[in-house]
């Protein structure tokens, strides 16, 4: 099952690692007059997010000074949201960017989906118990009051946790799956919506691999297909981002890379964001996938799109192999 591809990141843990002897580098780097960004650069990202944190307690402990207050006062721009989300434990980070999603006027629904809708039920119960205890509102809640209609049905479910264990998988019942959703959009005069997020919320990433082989067997056409004739707007968007993370994560991701480079300007935020999140799960899939797909590196991509620190940072983690 394509569900199942080794997952390969671009940081992991240091071997020979010394968190007091980063914490003394760190202040030396930002010491003084003007500071050594390459030096920081160097420390946070050849070290895994739980390193980090030992960093960050032993710049408390030994030299009595906050860390994340620190780097903050000495960088900027897009250079400082980097770093400032390496220092972040991951499910904290991705609260953040659900909440920035959400917050004043308007709503980043591309940022919603891309978060909500590749994770596992494990991962999506983690978040939403963090969301809360972050912000004292669910985060259900928080999503309802900022979409509506089967998007919004969709995403609640999503994160209320329905979504059947990675492992439970049913082939019998993948046959009837793919039935009804044939039923509710191309097989009628419209298209019920309902089943659509009721299956795409519920049924395991690998239970739904079966759904969607299944419905190319009877319909002779891709599940792609059928959303794409069936649905439109953020619903869509939402499902397809479903079908896309249980057939290759990587692929999705490389795609919203992809897109955040492409054309005039760059979505700083997606980049930084998908970098960030990925990098110590699926980073080096994701590269792979993006060569293959655009026939060029995401190195090189990323190197024509940035500039200075913030160039230096994001190659860094996406590393050069």
């Amino acid at each position: 099952m394509s569900w199942y591809y080794v997952p390969k990141p671009t940081v992991v843990p240091a071997e020979s690692f010394n968190p007091s002897e980063d914490a003394a580098a760190l202040r030396k780097a930002m010491k003084g007059f003007g500071t050594d960004e390459q030096a920081i650069i160097d420390i946070l990202c050849a070290r895994s997010n739980a390193q980090r944190q030992q960093i960050s307690a032993a710049f408390k402990n030994e030299l009595g000074r906050d860390l994340l207050k620190d780097l903050k006062s000495e960088l900027s721009g897009k250079f400082e949201d980097v770093i400032v989300g390496l220092m972040t434990p991951p499910v904290e980070y991705l609260c953040k960017q659900l909440f920035k999603a959400m917050d004043g006027i308007g709503t980043d629904e591309k940022a919603l989906i891309e978060v909500l809708c590749s994770q596992d039920n494990d991962q999506m119960k983690e978040i939403a118990h963090m969301y809360e205890a972050m912000y004292n509102r669910p985060l259900a809640e928080h999503v309802c009051t900022e979409t509506s209609g089967s998007f919004r049905r969709l995403l609640t479910l999503i994160i209320t946790g329905t979504r059947d264990a990675p492992e439970s998988c049913d082939p019998e019942l993948a046959v009837e799956q793919a039935k009804q959703l044939y039923a509710a959009g191309e097989g009628k005069l419209g298209t019920d919506e309902s089943v659509f997020y009721k299956i795409m919320a519920h049924a395991s990433f690998s239970q739904l691999e079966y759904v969607f082989e299944e419905y190319k067997k009877m319909t002779g056409r891709t599940i792609e297909q059928a959303l794409k004739a069936e649905l439109s707007g953020d619903f869509y968007d939402a499902l397809s981002a479903i079908v896309e993370c249980v057939q290759m994560a990587p692929h999705f991701f490389a795609k919203k890379l992809f897109k955040a480079m492409d054309g005039l300007g760059t979505d700083d935020k997606t980049l930084i964001r998908i970098i960030i999140s990925r990098a110590e799960i699926d980073l080096q899939n994701i590269k792979d996938e993006f060569e293959q797909m655009y026939n060029k590196t995401l190195l090189s991509a990323v190197k024509s799109e940035t500039s200075g620190d913030y160039k230096r940072v994001l190659c860094a983690l996406i590393g050069d192999a």
